[in-house]
């Protein structure tokens, strides 16, 4: 069991490459959608670099990250099978879920912005990209504080997250109307 560390130790790299890539590639859409409706020739060369740039980084990082974070999990919790009796385990598990939940959905935009199908604005994926953000503050404080019972703190500690990510959001959209290029 001496490797249980080593093995912990590349479940939180390929978790950090994950979100990474998760952080990221909403971002690249926001781009690629903007892309979309510049005119000729800035939106055939912006289209073909960003939807290079996110093609990189959905197969080559985020994807593999995905992957590899998933399995060396499921090989700690064979080595560990005791913490899958405990509360706060369950709940995190539940995130996770959620997490691969937001990983296929982000799979199916970025498909769609593959084939130049553009279906949702820029701003829906400015929020779209704060998914991962909640995921990660709901898994981190509960991997620290393996407590899944104190759900009010829980509850209103993200509450105050999503207003403050809405607040920004909406600064940044009046930044943005008064100078297109902030």
């Amino acid at each position: 069991m001496e490797y249980y560390n080593y093995i912990k130790a590349l479940h939180l790299i390929f978790i950090i490459t994950w979100f990474a890539g998760l952080f990221y590639i909403p971002r690249l859409f926001v781009y690629q959608i903007e892309a979309f409706y510049k005119p000729s020739p800035e939106k055939e060369i912006l289209g073909k670099q960003l939807k290079l740039m996110a093609r990189r980084l959905w197969n080559i990082i985020t994807w593999p990250s995905a992957i590899l974070a998933t399995g060396f999990a499921i090989w700690l919790l064979l080595l560990r099978p005791f913490l899958l009796e405990q509360p706060w385990m369950h709940v995190k598990l539940t995130f996770v879920v959620l997490l691969i939940l937001y990983h296929l959905k982000t799979h199916h935009y970025y498909k769609q912005l593959q084939r130049d199908e553009v279906k949702k604005s820029s701003n829906f994926m400015r929020l779209w990209n704060e998914g991962a953000t909640f995921i990660l503050f709901a898994v981190i404080f509960l991997v620290i504080l393996k407590n899944a019972i104190n759900w009010i703190f829980g509850v209103v500690g993200i509450l105050v997250l999503g207003i403050l990510l809405m607040l920004g959001f909406k600064v940044y959209k009046n930044i943005r109307s008064k100078n297109p290029d902030a």
